[in-house]
Order: C-alpha cells, then sequence, then structure tokens
C-alpha cells in the first residue's frame, strides 16, 4: 500500500493527539532563524510535580502548554542540521538535558522538520 501526504499527515496528526509523560530533564521551544541557516533549541528546565505537571522550578507553578510563558532559557542550541543540533545535545552536552528516550525520539523527528522548512524556506512550527 503506498503512502500519500494526506495519509501520513493523518496519522501524524492523530499522534499529536496523545498523551506525553514530561522529561524532568526540562523542555525544548524550536524555532528556525533562517536568515543564519540555523534550526534553533532553547532549553528549559523544570521539575515533574506529583499530579505530573511541569513546574517551574523557580516559581513552583505550572508552566501552560499553550500561549508565551516569560522564562530565561536555560541553554540555546544552534546547529545547522538535524544531525548537528542532535550531536551538540545527545553528545556533547554533559549532562545530557534529555533524560528519556521518547523525548529523544520526538527531538530528533522536530529538528528533521525543522531542517526541512530550513532547506525550502518554509514555515516550521513545533508539534
Amino acid at each position: 500500500m503506498s503512502q500519500t501526504i494526506e495519509n501520513i499527515t493523518a496519522i501524524d496528526n492523530e499522534l499529536s493527539k496523545r498523551d506525553l509523560a514530561l522529561d524532568p530533564g526540562g523542555y525544548f521551544i524550536i524555532y528556525l532563524d533562517s536568515e543564519a541557516g540555523l534550526i534553533c533549541a532553547k532549553h528549559f528546565t523544570n521539575i515533574i510535580d506529583d499530579r505530573g505537571l511541569a513546574v517551574d522550578p523557580e516559581t513552583g507553578k505550572p508552566i501552560p502548554a499553550k500561549g508565551k510563558v516569560a522564562r530565561t532559557a536555560t541553554t540555546i542550541f544552534t546547529g545547522r542540521t538535524a544531525k548537528e543540533l542532535c550531536v551538540k545535545i545527545f553528545e556533547q552536552t554533559q549532562p545530557c538535558p534529555v533524560t528519556m528516550l521518547d523525548h529523544a525520539a520526538y527531538l530528533g523527528r522536530e529538528f528533521v522538520r525543522a531542517e526541512s522548512a530550513l532547506i525550502n524556506s518554509g514555515d516550521y512550527i513545533q508539534d
């Protein structure tokens, strides 16, 4: 059975609705700096509370999943390719800021999507 872009998009959209366990190592906001030709990933620390919510380590308040949040990134990682960014985060940063394999897989997928948008001069919106 051959896949169409519509089938693949439908599968991915459905999977994006699933519940996720949050990484106690923190989270990333991914964006492009098209002018510089870079994929950027801001890393933010968090604590996962007993309800499974990510909370700000400084305030103890839950971090909203949507909308703007006024926090300072712990680190900003940049790379010209998805692979370069993965090497910087997963191989060259100690301790690694990602502590869960599913989070690492998610980031790899997102970095490839961002790289594709960068190459094709497209828009990138993090899933």
